[in-house]
């Protein structure tokens, strides 16, 4: 009852702030009248005066006087019928903001609205967020600010925040995973991408500093040699870049789905596509660079965690990326990690739908759908039964 009550007063408060500038309008041009008959009596008061003084002649004043008068009459009676047409123009337009306006949107709320539902304040929501990823992130970043040196806690929002481009908030999240649980490739890799959108694009040095010690942790990880081999060509070295590429080019799986950007890069430097030569037994475990969204290593890193919150956090993220791939299918890089992330949380029959709708979009007879069949072999994901191979898919 007291719902319907304060939606009775605030249509109310709204069809009165509507109201006043017809009612106001309409007063003010009734004062504007009052005032010129005002006027035009004073003047033929006036008109009297200067006969009696002799200042004007008497024919004089009858002509000054019939001209007083015919403005007076002007003002006095054709003024309101003229105003006719507009008032009645304002009546129904007071009509319809009185009764047809609360009527229209009271009948759109009981057909699209849910009146029925209980409210459900912040402290009701954070207790229990769903899938919804802003209550979720709010959740978490309400656990640090309590409990700011829990590593893992800014480990799992780095990621996060880097996907929803809260660049800032990413570059904290991710020095403070490394500063408490010590550095790591995916963290570092994840902190240089995002110093990279910071500079929009432009590997800087602070970011080549962070790539390069991500190496010496593990010096075949492709990430870090692309973005290396990215810096020497923005830094207009083309000879030095188009080594680099090469070299990355000719350690890569054939199949490897970062393989051919690395191939345009060496062309774009001069070069010419280098064909792989390394084994799948030689493959590096690093993921290729695709921006944004959960990447294989925030999904391992949630799985590894014990509290609840953080995996479903995790799920929730591949859930909203599954979400706009629905909506925008032709995103290659979007259906590689989607597929990706559902093999890593061991969702098999969601990553095979994944690359079913990902196939659809981008047809197995092309590169890029060839990439997809080979994400799919490498983690065993079956399709109608059997591993996805090229003439498993129409």
């Amino acid at each position: 009852m007291l719902f319907w009550i304060l939606v009775a007063v605030l249509t109310a408060a709204v069809a009165a702030i509507l109201l006043y500038p017809l009612l106001r309008g309409a007063k003010a041009a009734e004062d504007t009248r009052a005032g010129e008959v005002a006027v035009y009596r004073d003047q033929l008061r006036e008109l009297d005066r200067d006969v009696s003084g002799g200042l004007i002649t008497a024919d004089e004043a009858d002509y000054a006087r019939a001209e007083i008068g015919r403005r007076l009459i002007a003002v006095s009676g054709a003024a309101p019928a003229e105003e006719s047409r507009p008032a009645r123009h304002h009546r129904l337009t007071e009509v319809f903001i009185v009764l047809i306006l609360p009527i229209i949107g009271l009948c759109l709320y009981i057909n699209t609205g849910r009146p029925d539902l209980p409210s459900q304040p912040l402290e009701a929501r954070l207790a229990n967020p769903g899938n919804d990823m802003a209550v979720l992130v709010a959740k978490a970043e309400r656990h640090l600010a309590q409990n700011p040196n829990d590593g893992k806690g800014w480990d799992v929002l780095a990621p996060i925040y880097f996907s929803t481009m809260r660049v800032s908030d990413a570059e904290t999240a991710y020095r403070n995973a490394i500063r408490l649980l010590g550095p790591s490739p995916a963290r570092l890799d994840g902190l240089a991408e995002t110093l990279m959108a910071m500079s929009e694009g432009v590997v800087t040095e602070d970011a080549r500093k962070v790539l390069e010690q991500s190496l010496t942790l593990e010096p075949n990880n492709p990430r870090a040699r692309f973005y290396i081999a990215l810096s020497l060509e923005q830094a207009g070295q083309p000879n030095a870049a188009r080594g680099a590429f090469e070299a990355l080019a000719k350690q890569s799986p054939a199949d490897a789905p970062w393989l051919p950007l690395v191939n345009e890069h060496i062309a774009k430097n001069g070069g010419t596509a280098v064909a792989s030569a390394a084994e799948p037994e030689a493959r590096p475990a690093a993921q290729p660079p695709v921006p944004g969204g959960p990447t294989e290593q925030d999904v391992v890193a949630a799985e590894t965690l014990s509290t609840g919150d953080r995996q479903q956090m995790i799920r929730a993220m591949v859930e909203s990326l599954d979400a706009k791939l629905s909506a925008d299918p032709d995103n290659f890089e979007g259906w590689m990690r989607l597929v990706r992330s559902y093999a890593v949380l061991n969702d098999k029959d969601r990553a095979a739908g994944a690359l079913k709708r990902g196939l659809a979009a981008f047809p197995a007879s092309g590169d890029q759908g060839r990439q997809l069949l080979a994400l799919a072999r490498e983690f065993g994901i079956t399709m109608e039964g059997s591993v996805a191979t090229e003439g498993s898919v129409e």
